[in-house]
Parts: C-alpha cells; structure tokens; sequence
C-alpha cells in the first residue's frame, strides 16, 4: 500500500465560498484525482488550507481521505506561509505518508511539500517566476512573491512534474530532477460526442479561460468584430470569469456595445457538464494566450470534437502535435488567425473522429495517475 500526501488549493478558500459543502479544486488535481480512485493500492490524503473554518467530507473516494486546516491570514503569503507550513506538517506528522506530493507554486502547496519533513515532488501548473517577468510584476505584489517563492522552492524538492516541454525548458536549470508529465484530461470528455448537424451559416466560436491580459480575450473581441464588418457570419460565446480589473472591465464595456451582443455572449464559469454541453454546442475553440503552461481547455475542446485555432506557445505546441484539426499561429500573428478564420467561417467542417482518441491516449486520467505512481516509487527508492 502506498501512502500520498496530496496538497492543493480547496477552491473554496480561493472563490470564498466557504458554506460549500464539499471541497472542489483545479481541473488538473481533479481529473489527477479521479485517475487516483482507480488504484486500491493507493491510499491519498488530500490537504487543503483556508483562511475560514468550512464544513468538509471526511472521503472524497474509497481511497481518497480530505482534511481541511483553518489557516488564519497572518500566516499566508505576508509570512511566507509560514501558517500553512506547520498546519499541514503537523498532520503529516500523523499521517506518515511515504511521499508527499504539492500541486502548484502558485500559493502554498509547493513550499509546504517542501518543509514536510518527508520525501516530496512538485507539479508546476503555473510558471509563476516567468509570468512575473512577462508582465513586469511590481515589487512585493503577489505574482512578485510567488516568483520569488517558486525559486526558492524548486531547488530543495526531490524532482518537479512539468506538464509540457515549455515548462520543463523553463524548470530544469532551477531543480534536481524532472519529468514530462502532462496534465490529465477529466473523464468525462471522454464520453460519447453528441452534437447536431454542423450549422453552414453561423457556426459557433468558442473562447474559455479567465478574462485577462495573458488569455487576450480583448484583443480577440477586437478581431471577431472586424470579421464581422467584413459580412462574415459566426456567433462567438466567451466563458470565464472576469474580475473589475481595468482589462476586465475594457472587455465587458466592448462586448456590450452596439450591436455586439447580438452575436457575442460571455457567460462565467460554468461546471463540468454545462461547459462539455457547451462545447458540444460549439464547432470552433480559439484559445490565443500570450503566455501558457499546458492549456488544459485545448486537450478538453480537442476531446470533443472542436476544431482548434491557437497561439504557438508552451503546452499547446505539445496538444497539437499530430492533430489535424489543430491549427496554431504566432502569437502576434493576428492577420494569420484572422484570414485561417475566414477560410474556415466560408467552408466550416467537423473534425476528426479520430482526434478524440488520440487525446484519450494521452490524457486519460488513469493513465496520467499510472505514471504518477511510477514516479512516486522511484522518488521513494531513491531516498
């Protein structure tokens, strides 16, 4: 029987939705999670920190344990989290795991790995010091810390989970050891596509991830209104959430100009089932970010049957290897994305069933765990 300590952020704690009544997380710990269920070998205690005292089921699986740690604030980012770092060594201390396993540099969970006390692996899901260095973070702001945070955190690990090519080339000089491992795509992508016949004159454009600089949803905006000056006929439906930032609000105030929201939307973040029944009412993602990790919602929209128009970056390079239906441009090639658009609005076509497959090769949760485990053993012999 092999013991894991899995430490990640209780999305409770980051949307302040305490009086939830069950803990929900990212998308890559879930469908990791899920794959997980699948081993009765394994045992996996999920850990979570937060800030308020919330109500948490006792299991998540057969074989999956979750505890929740009242973590008051002084002892989060301000300290280091420094709070979070003894809350969560104490309970290993009890639970004894043979490898504890932290999910991100973004907030506490890798360098609370790293001060457990027991053999430890970090995933990257967010290349923190390189998003501080891309979008000039101000001094002691929070992607400021968290870069530092991350420098200091990856060298004293015993090996570091990157989810693309891109984000190992950015990690390798910083750690001991590490290991291409992309990110699991939730299960239920994998079902059966059900979709209706592919509509000729307004087929639909879909774009997912927060509203923000990095993800570009404005400066898409921009483009789909200049194609549709040119008579070229597409709804677009935007979904994610967006904040009350300026950018965010340059995106609202645009969307609802004239004439605009009779053929683009924005709805905010939907759950599982609502985006999978999105996304079977789409034909198109366009997913055009400055900077990206892995870009899980390409590895989903690809397992439904969308077709793909995205930024050569990161881990989408990775997704789209191999895939026909997959076309990538420069970032700041817009005039390509643009005239690949129109060729595509003119003459759409469904995409291939064999797509679906191939993401399932080689993102199906069971066997993203499996590799997992595989990696766990070999970090526990080595010590």
């Amino acid at each position: 029987m092999l013991k894991l300590a899995f430490l990640t952020t209780d999305n409770r704690e980051h949307d302040h939705n305490y009086s939830a009544p069950v803990p929900y997380f990212g998308t890559a710990p879930s469908a990791l999670l899920e794959g997980f269920s699948n081993f009765p070998d394994l045992e996996v205690h999920v850990l979570s920190c937060s800030q308020q005292r919330m109500a948490s089921p006792a299991r998540l699986a057969n074989n999956i344990w979750f505890h929740s740690f009242h973590v008051p604030k002084i002892g989060w980012l301000r300290t280091g989290y420094s709070g979070c770092i003894f809350a969560l060594r104490k309970k290993l201390g009890e639970i004894k795991p043979d490898i504890v396993h932290g999910q991100g540099t973004e907030r506490d969970c890798g360098i609370s790995a790293v001060f457990s006390g027991f053999p430890n692996v970090i995933t990257i899901h967010g290349n923190m010091a390189e998003l501080a260095r891309i979008f000039h973070a101000h001094f002691a702001s929070f992607h400021w810390w968290a870069a530092k945070l991350e420098n200091f955190t990856l060298p004293r690990t015993s090996g570091v989970f990157c989810n693309s090519h891109y984000t190992q080339s950015l990690v390798s000089p910083r750690s001991k050891k590490t290991w291409l491992v992309p990110n699991p795509v939730r299960d239920s992508f994998f079902a059966p596509i059900i979709r209706n016949n592919l509509p000729t004159e307004t087929p639909t454009l879909l774009v997912v991830g927060v509203i923000c600089a990095r993800k570009r949803q404005l400066e898409l905006l921009r483009l789909f209104i200049q194609l549709r000056q040119q008579k070229t006929r597409f709804q677009v439906k935007f979904v994610g959430s967006c904040g009350q930032d300026p950018y965010g609000k340059a995106f609202l105030s645009l969307l609802n100009g004239q004439r605009n929201a009779d053929w683009a939307t924005w709805v905010s973040v939907l759950d599982e089932s609502s985006l999978i029944q999105c996304m079977d009412e789409s034909q198109v993602l366009v997913h055009f970010p400055l900077e990206e990790s892995f870009g899980l919602v390409v590895a989903e929209a690809l397992a439904r049957g969308l077709k793909l128009f995205a930024s050569k970056i990161g881990g989408i390079c990775d997704i789209a290897s191999g895939v026909p239906n997959a076309e990538l441009f420069d970032p700041e090639d817009w005039n390509g994305l643009s005239r690949a658009l129109t060729t595509w609005i003119k003459r759409p076509g469904l995409s291939s069933p064999q797509t679906q497959n191939l993401m399932k090769s080689r993102y199906h949760p069971k066997t993203i765990a499996s590799r997992h485990l595989e990696i766990y053993r070999e970090v526990i012999a080595s010590r």
